[in-house]
């Protein structure tokens, strides 16, 4: 690891800036649509759906690398996040929110994207499980830090001046890895062109499911608790907090049993917890029972970074990058989709029904994740 520290630096600091700015918009989100932009169910899941759409056209990360680098790409997409966070507040309005968080939303996912390729290139097998562990653990850390920073300012600063500390936070830490160059010259080449092979199949279907079942989580879960159990502010703050204590703690353990049971076992677990985690969404009318599969869905999220791994153990070096891309589009196609088609079922008829459509996803998940290890030996034996 030693030789990829610059890297690793970089990463952490961008880590940082994004996970400050998109946190706290996240925070923020629900509270500021329900009670300065008067959004209701419908509308919340149509912007849920906008702000996948830059997921969507993550493939056209393929085509920037063509005439940037692709850590300054990385930073690049930091910047226009914090852009987008910080000018959230001076639109509480349907139309602004739409368009701040396509902004926001186009930085988030591409840096994600960058920043999942860059950890694959500069660190084996054995080490990025645990690199991404780590930048997941920094993640979790500056969650907290802004989990409270939010429940201090929410009582002293309006929505506007909470968007635009958080916001510019990101961009000016940006700024200064557009300066930074952590690259070395002694890695493969990464293809400039859009990779699809049918030997990563299963890479893509499980990319697929994910993007499903976690657009549930992100346009609903929140404002379930917002909108049915009548959370504060203060109270969506504890619960990333405690989200993120746990997270803080927990990351670098899921890295380390990712190297130690295999993808397949971690991630079969993850999709048996999501179903006790689903059901009780949709069937209880306990706040802090559904609270706390909140807290459980939060962290299981973590153990995605598996199918990342996986796909390192059967991809050639040089399709990670264009690969990243377009594993990031096949992950937002239902993701587009899903918080629109959420919000009309949610709206026409039940909140329940949203939750247990999960259920089906999650099924779907463990059933094709027991297939893992097969595509590893068949690799291994060509």
């Amino acid at each position: 690891m030693r030789e990829s520290r610059k890297m690793y630096l970089f990463l952490f600091a961008l880590t940082v800036a994004t996970f400050a700015g998109f946190q706290g918009w996240r925070t923020l989100l629900n509270n500021f649509a329900v009670e300065r932009a008067g959004i209701s169910g419908l509308e919340m899941g149509v912007i849920q759906s906008v702000r996948e759409v830059p997921g969507f056209l993550a493939l056209l990360v393929v085509y920037l690398l063509l005439i940037v680098r692709e850590h300054r790409l990385a930073a690049l997409s930091v910047l226009l996040l914090g852009l987008g966070v910080g000018l959230t507040g001076l639109f509480p309005s349907y139309g602004g929110l739409m368009l701040t968080t396509l902004l926001m939303s186009f930085g988030f996912h591409y840096f994600e994207t960058c920043n999942q390729s860059l950890t694959l290139q500069y660190f084996d097998k054995g080490t990025a499980p645990l690199v991404f562990g780590r930048l997941r653990a920094v993640g979790s850390a500056t969650n907290i830090a802004v989990g409270g920073l939010v429940w201090l300012a929410s009582t002293h600063l309006e929505y506007v001046s909470m968007y635009a500390v958080l916001g510019g936070f990101a961009v000016v830490v940006a700024l200064g890895c557009l300066l930074a160059d952590p690259t070395r010259v002694d890695l493969p080449a990464q293809s400039k062109k859009m990779v699809l092979k049918r030997t990563y199949w299963l890479f893509y279907v499980l990319t697929f499911l994910g993007g499903a079942r976690r657009q549930i989580f992100v346009a609903f879960a929140v404002y379930l608790l917002v909108s049915k159990f009548e959370f504060s502010i203060q109270e969506v703050a504890a619960l990333f907090i405690v989200n993120n204590v746990i997270g803080w703690f927990a990351n670098p353990y899921i890295g380390k049993a990712v190297n130690r049971f295999g993808e397949r076992k971690v991630l079969s677990l993850e999709y048996v917890s999501l179903l006790a985690v689903f059901v009780v969404y949709a069937f209880s009318e306990s706040k802090w029972l559904v609270a706390s599969m909140y807290v459980v869905d939060h962290l299981v999220f973590n153990f995605a970074m598996a199918i990342r791994t996986f796909f390192q153990k059967i991809a050639a070096p040089e399709d990670i990058a264009p690969s990243m891309a377009v594993g990031f589009t096949i992950n937002h196609i239902a993701a587009v989709a899903i918080p629109a088609l959420g919000g009309i079922v949610w709206a026409t008829v039940s909140p329940a029904a949203v939750f247990t459509a999960g259920v089906g996803l999650a099924v779907a998940s463990l059933v094709f994740v027991q297939l893992i290890d097969r595509e590893v030996r068949l690799k291994g034996e060509e």
